[in-house]
């Protein structure tokens, strides 16, 4: 016979000691709700793994004077859809990106950028129906206008062209069509080399193939921007220049044009006037009046400028060390020909000084200039030598250099 079953009538003992339980913590509830309405769950001892920062964060922000149980039901919802507030607690540090760029995803990264012109309106793959190729700059005064058209007239539209102006009067180049195309920058009395060191580092002209850097003071009636880019590529030249054709403001015989051969890439010179016939003047040499350079070229020329050494003195007898070989990177091309029409222009913007011409002036921090790079050029050289413990007491300056005509 089965045993009778317990009764599960509670005691009333029992029964009021529940109801006082019930009702002491509801009590102890409601008193801590009103001492604590709001509680900083970011500033709470917790584990990084249960609340990650920038979710507490968030939600605080978010939700600021709520109470501790709404943060709670927040946070809950936001873990639920958390794709943008967090990455699943992984930081992005990469140190292989550029300097300042670790943070950022290797994609996101845009660490080039480039020269052309944007429209305001429209899908961005459409702004650019042709990519320009080249790049041609002019530092450029408004007296020789009628100079600079002629010569933009001698590029292409694969070519950007680029006016560096220091008379200030970029707005007046508006009668010609062209220039509503070009890109102009202004800084009053500042030579070109000053804007190529500020204006086109490596990273922002990346994207041509040959960097044109040009006085203003040239005749083009023989020369043709594609047809010397042919050549150029045909000669593989890094570095290069029109030949000049011979007249009074000729100085070196390297740039003189010849007109027996396409290109040239040595040459003789007076006497003297070379210690090796592969080394500057007789090779692996050009003037900085009207330089052309290749990306990879420009990318190593650039680092060599020195800020406060605006006239580029002494930068011609130091290409040589961006290519290799040099004395057969680096060459004139005599089929497109120049004429150097030799007009101080920019030599004029100097200051008169203790009865002298501004262009005196001028030329005297030039010829300055020139000492100060060669010296800046051996020290550096020396100095990485010393590093490697190598011998540097053979290393000298250029002695060549001096042997320029005034």
């Amino acid at each position: 016979m089965a045993a009778p079953l317990r009764s599960a009538t509670i005691k009333p003992a029992e029964t009021m000691k529940l109801m006082i339980t019930t009702f002491v913590g509801v009590a102890v509830g409601f008193f801590l709700g009103i001492c604590f309405p709001a509680i900083s769950i970011s500033k709470m001892n917790l584990p990084s793994s249960l609340f990650p920062t920038s979710d507490l964060n968030y939600v605080e922000d978010k939700y600021t004077g709520i109470s501790t149980q709404a943060l709670l039901n927040a946070w809950s919802t936001l873990q639920t859809n958390r794709g943008f507030y967090s990455h699943n607690n992984t930081k992005i540090w990469i140190p292989t990106n550029p300097r300042g760029a670790e943070r950022l995803a290797p994609g996101i990264i845009e660490s080039q950028s480039d020269l052309y012109p944007r429209r305001l309106w429209g899908s961005p793959d459409k702004d650019l129906p042709i990519r320009p190729k080249y790049l041609v700059t002019f530092t450029v005064g408004f007296d020789l206008k009628h100079n600079i058209d002629a010569a933009v007239k001698k590029f292409s539209e694969n070519f950007t062209i680029m006016l560096f102006h220091y008379d200030g009067r970029t707005s007046d180049w508006e009668e010609f069509e062209w220039s509503k195309r070009a890109i102009h920058v202004s800084a009053r009395k500042q030579t070109k080399w000053w804007y190529a060191k500020r204006f086109l580092h490596p990273d922002i002209v990346a994207s041509y193939d040959y960097i044109f850097i040009w006085d203003e003071d040239l005749g083009v009636e023989n020369f043709n921007g594609e047809e010397y880019i042919k050549l150029v590529r045909k000669h593989g030249l890094e570095i290069s220049q029109p030949g000049l054709e011979p007249n009074g403001w000729l100085t070196w015989q390297m740039t003189k044009r010849r007109n027996d051969t396409e290109v040239h890439t040595q040459t003789e010179e007076r006497e003297g006037w070379c210690a090796e016939t592969h080394e500057p003047p007789c090779a692996a040499f050009v003037e900085i009046m009207a330089t052309v350079f290749s990306r990879e070229a420009w990318r190593c020329v650039w680092y060599m400028i020195q800020n406060d050494l605006v006239h580029g003195w002494g930068l011609d007898f130091a290409l040589r060390k961006c290519v290799e070989p040099a004395h057969e990177k680096i060459g004139v091309v005599d089929a497109q020909w120049i004429v150097h029409q030799g007009v101080p222009s920019l030599g004029n913007q100097g200051q008169p000084h203790d009865g002298r011409a501004p262009w005196e002036a001028v030329r005297e921090r030039c010829k300055n200039e020139w000492e100060m790079f060669k010296d800046r050029m051996t020290s550096a050289e020396k100095a990485y030598l010393e590093a490697l413990g190598v011998d540097s007491t053979t290393l000298k300056k250029d002695e060549n250099q001096s042997k320029v005509m005034d």
